[in-house]
């Protein structure tokens, strides 16, 4: 899909450098709203200066963070995708970071969002698979994934502990179908 496409009323593109005053608050509320979710902590995370913010967004197509905006502009939603590195991991890229606020919850923001994140990685010359971890108590976000075709290939028992508690990640991974050219 190309960037910058609108569906359903919403804005679908990469979130910009120039955007790190939108994206950050965003993402700083996911974090302390669901600190179960992330690796990262919302205690950690909003000391981080935003010039750091502003380096860490990435607008390449193996490295990027797609965000849904309604039309007056409002970030709604987000996911993370990077392309793992090296000679022999090249092959797989992984999903991080999603998040939709509250509001915009229930309306198939997170498949649109998914959806692309998983055509873009159709036209990344040599990505295989797409990998992604997901706390098991997000039922809704397991079975998203699941509709789209990713399996888990393992689970990590108390992968995260927040506040003394823990909680498991089902690890899970998509698989794009081989090519055939005879």
């Amino acid at each position: 899909m190309s960037e910058g496409y609108t569906q359903d009323g919403y804005v679908i593109r990469n979130i910009r450098r120039d955007e790190a005053d939108i994206y950050w608050p965003f993402r700083l509320e996911a974090l302390k709203m669901h600190p179960e979710a992330f690796g990262a902590s919302f205690e950690l995370s909003i000391q981080i200066p935003m010039n750091e913010v502003q380096e860490r967004i990435h607008n390449e197509p193996d490295d990027y963070i797609l965000g849904a905006y309604t039309a007056e502009g409002t970030l709604a939603g987000m996911m993370g995708f990077k392309r793992e590195y090296g000679l022999k991991l090249r092959h797989k890229g992984m999903i991080w970071g999603v998040y939709v606020a509250p509001q915009y919850r229930g309306n198939g923001l997170a498949a649109r969002l998914l959806q692309e994140v998983l055509d873009r990685g159709r036209h990344l010359e040599g990505i295989k698979q797409i990998n992604l971890s997901v706390v098991t108590t997000n039922e809704s976000a397991r079975r998203l994934y699941e509709r789209y075709g990713f399996q888990v290939y393992g689970m990590e028992r108390n992968a995260l502990e927040v506040y003394g508690q823990g909680y498991d990640e089902a690890h899970m991974n998509y698989f794009y179908p081989a090519i055939n050219i005879h």
